[in-house]
């Protein structure tokens, strides 16, 4: 028999060894250990060790993993243990050279190598020869793999090849594990958070079947994951009143591959397992995986948000209407009070005033000034009382109220249209005053000839409109009048607009819910 065959076949046995070790070993603990020892035995080394390469691609080795000869001393062990956990800079060291490399590599002798950091350590051990290799994937070099004898070994070039194609075996398998396990501690991750998140996530296929539900779609729609995976989620969450439109809408995005729905927020009404609807914001978006279509929806349940919204604005209405109700309280008290009493008093005085005689004297004089100092109080409460609430609009309605309002203004002003339907206090105050204020400043800034006046019905609100023939440029925010009518309307779900293009007059638009 030729040596090369002879040589060839421990080879070949370490080769056959290590591929029996790679298919039948399942925890990475242990894989490093089984090589290690299934190379060292059938290539007769006494001591084996593997060094691992920072993922984050770092500038340092570090020994992982040690195997050593039961038939090998005490020294060789220790020598061993000593190395355990050793780090290693790139270019230090044999495993540190390997590694700048990227070739494998044979010492016969340590003695000779005294720049090594572990050669003085290793002669002391009796360690003479040892032989390193890459450990290779096709992302890059993972690490090296390094042997000792106490023997002194000449280079062979077979082995050196031999150790260089089971790194790559090693490597291969070593980085196949590794994905694997990221890919499971992504699948953990993405498991935890999905169970952990407080909104619901469904995941549905491209036939709008449910491939998943988590812990928060169960608690809003009261399905089990076990009872809604696999169903139709148009069935199970869509109201049956909307069911149609989503399948259109579905059959859209997965033809199409969008839609207006992907991507973005929006209200609609989801169904619980009872049946009853409640409103949702709802984002789907796709996921980009291969094959078939997949989507997945995030839901949120937003019946506390819409209560505590139909609560801001009832109490916003509360207030309003109190505060409405408070200024028509103060109109009646000083009307049917100190004004009625000063009213009194004024007819008291012109009755003494009359039975003076024809020679009024010093007394008449003062009558005279009582009264006219009488009349002008009574007028001047009269006008504070119709500022508060004017006992017209509680009387009349809005027809003579802003009849009243006209009468008075400084300015011309057209009543286009006033309508004598009657709507709640509430509505007919904001209406009143959003003609109150606009025509004070139509007198104040806009230097007009003139003002038109329009209040209607339309549908379910009552339209007020109060236009100008002035210089515009009206800003809505600078004043606190307009603020102030915009706080009121938005109390009652209304709302104003004001339109001031400069050198074209000017429109307040006010719409008030009256149904």
């Amino acid at each position: 028999m030729r040596s090369g065959e002879i040589e060839s076949r421990p080879v070949a046995l370490a080769d056959r060894a290590v591929a029996h070790v790679l298919a039948d070993t399942q925890s990475e603990a242990s894989l490093y250990p089984r090589v290690l020892e299934a190379i060292g035995i059938t290539l007769d080394w006494e001591l084996g060790l593997i060094w691992e390469a920072p993922e984050d691609e770092g500038d340092a080795l570090t020994c992982v993993e040690v195997w050593c000869s039961p038939s090998a001393g005490d020294g060789v062990a220790e020598f061993g243990a000593t190395s355990l956990h050793t780090v290693l800079e790139r270019t230090q060291g044999l495993p540190g050279q390997v590694w700048a490399t990227g070739e494998p590599s044979w010492i016969v002798d340590f003695s000779s190598r005294a720049e090594f950091p572990r050669a003085e350590r290793a002669a002391a051990t009796g360690m003479r020869s040892a032989i390193c290799s890459p450990v290779r994937s096709a992302r890059g070099i993972l690490g090296a793999i390094e042997f000792f004898s106490s023997r002194k070994r000449e280079p062979d070039a077979e082995l050196l090849v031999a150790l260089a194609s089971l790194g790559s075996q090693i490597g291969q398998v070593v980085e196949r594990r590794r994905a694997e396990s990221r890919a499971q501690d992504a699948g953990k991750r993405h498991e935890a958070i999905v169970d952990a998140a407080l909104d619901c996530i469904i995941t549905i296929d491209h036939r709008g079947r449910v491939l998943e539900f988590n812990p928060a779609a169960e608690r809003t729609f009261g399905y089990s994951a076990r009872q809604a995976v696999g169903r139709d989620m148009s069935e199970l969450i869509v109201p049956p009143s909307l069911r149609e439109l989503h399948r259109e809408g579905f059959a859209r995005c997965v033809r199409d591959g969008g839609g207006e729905l992907l991507d973005s927020r929006v209200e609609i009404v989801g169904m619980r397992s009872d049946g009853s609807e409640f409103p949702v914001e709802l984002t789907i978006t796709r996921i980009d995986v291969p094959g078939s279509p997949r989507f997945t929806g995030f839901v949120r349940d937003i019946t506390g948000r819409h209560e505590a919204e139909a609560e801001l604005r009832a109490s916003r209405t509360r207030i309003v209407e109190a505060a409405d109700e408070s200024r028509r309280r103060i109109e009646r008290d000083l009307h049917d009070g100190a004004q009625q009493r000063l009213v009194n008093v004024g007819l008291g005085l012109r009755l003494a005033h009359a039975r003076l005689g024809e020679s009024p004297d010093e007394t008449g004089e003062l009558l005279e000034d009582a009264l006219r100092e009488l009349t002008q109080a009574t007028a001047e409460l009269r006008e504070l009382a119709r500022g508060i609430h004017p006992a017209v609009l509680t009387d009349g309605g809005l027809e003579p109220a802003i009849a009243g309002l006209v009468s008075g203004s400084r300015l011309k002003v057209r009543v286009e249209e006033v309508t004598d339907e009657r709507f709640t206090p509430s509505a007919e105050a904001a209406a009143y005053f959003v003609v109150a204020e606009a025509l004070t400043n139509v007198a104040r800034y806009a230097d007009a000839d003139e003002a038109a006046v329009a209040v209607r019905r339309e549908g379910g609100c009552l339209l007020v409109e109060v236009s100008d023939d002035g210089r515009g440029g009206a800003r809505p925010d600078a004043g606190s009048g307009l603020r102030g009518l915009a706080d009121r309307l938005a109390a009652l779900d209304g709302e104003l607009t004001v339109e001031s293009p400069a050198g074209a007059g000017t429109t307040v638009r006010a719409l008030i819910p009256c149904v």
